[in-house]
């Protein structure tokens, strides 16, 4: 059986996605939804058999699909994702799943109902380093955790205002707090300071606070600091250091770096997470076995949520509990 795959969204991960599942047997990118009907079209030119529309629906009414991938900005879901539940087609969504926590509350309600098989892109799920710190961890007391993710801002015009994106701590830091819950545990209450330092005096229109550092009380009883900053033009970072009591782990996009008394270990990522995060999905909507998925959209509403209380509390000046 060869999948018919649509990709709504022609940006960095519409097409990284799509090149990946047009090198896989049985598996056919046939479909493209864009914000005109133009991109579409160009999207859809690069793959044999493919056709582009200006819109979900009418992709969803022209073509038969086995599954879709949502690729768009914070801003633009809900539509799209509702309109795949309508129509019972399992999908992938790239995250941040929503501006707020409303709308995918809504979305999940109809996932459940129709019992849907879903996954977001929650891609250092996937990686090696990851897997072996869970390993790891099951034989330590983790401590206490530390994130980051340092960097510069985004070139697109919707990344830079809160109604666009939702800010960094959404946006971006959001893969830090997911694996945070993943390796360490659920996180039961947030507290959040951000701030405008620079940003907003060179840029047009930046509304997105460029740094910040969030607090978080884990179920389990231990603690984390979550730090993000989108103003630096050098020296970006990304990672999660759990500190345990036999030494620290670091996790980053290369792996995992294993440190204790006397002696460090390191375990480069392998494989491509984006590559095993697409076998997960494509594997369930062809056996019904969604056992490899290591982010529902259930479990990712979670993550969801403290990213958006942490909004709240910098907002507030309050700490969440969730």
């Amino acid at each position: 059986m060869t999948l018919q795959i649509g990709i709504v969204g022609t940006g960095w991960f519409g097409m990284m996605h799509a090149e990946k599942l047009a090198k896989l047997d049985g598996v056919k990118v046939t479909a493209f939804t864009a914000t005109n009907q133009q991109k579409a079209d160009e999207a859809a030119q690069r793959f044999e058999g493919a056709k582009g529309y200006d819109t979900v629906h009418t992709m969803l009414d022209d073509r038969k699909l086995d599954a879709v991938y949502v690729c768009v900005p914070p801003f633009a879901h809900g539509e799209i994702e509702s309109a795949l539940v309508e129509r019972g087609i399992p999908f992938l969504v790239e995250k941040p799943i929503a501006l707020d926590n409303e709308q995918p509350a809504a979305i999940l309600k109809g996932i459940t109902e129709k019992k849907l098989i879903t996954s977001v892109g929650y891609h250092f799920r996937y990686m090696d380093g990851t897997a072996r710190a869970r390993e790891i961890l099951r034989e330590r007391t983790a401590l206490m955790s530390l994130g980051y993710w340092m960097g510069s801002m985004p070139g697109v015009s919707w990344w830079r205002k809160m109604e666009g994106s939702a800010g960094q701590f959404v946006e971006q830091t959001t893969h830090i707090v997911d694996l945070l819950r993943y390796t360490v545990g659920e996180v039961s209450e947030v507290y959040a300071a951000y701030g405008n330092r620079y940003m907003h005096t060179i840029e047009d229109g930046v509304s997105v606070p460029d740094v910040g550092t969030v607090t978080l009380k884990l179920e389990g009883g231990t603690v984390a600091t979550i730090s993000n900053t989108c103003a630096i033009p050098a020296g970006d970072k990304a990672g999660l250091h759990i500190y345990t009591n036999k030494g620290v782990l670091e996790l980053g996009h290369g792996g995992l770096v294993d440190i204790e008394a006397g002696r460090k270990t390191e375990y480069a990522n392998q494989t491509d997470p984006y590559e095993l995060e697409n076998a997960a999905f494509l594997h369930a909507i062809r056996t019904g076995d969604t056992s490899r998925i290591l982010s529902s959209y259930e479990d990712a509403y979670r993550t969801h949520q403290i990213t958006i209380a942490a909004n709240d509390s910098a907002r507030t000046g309050l700490p969440i509990k969730l």
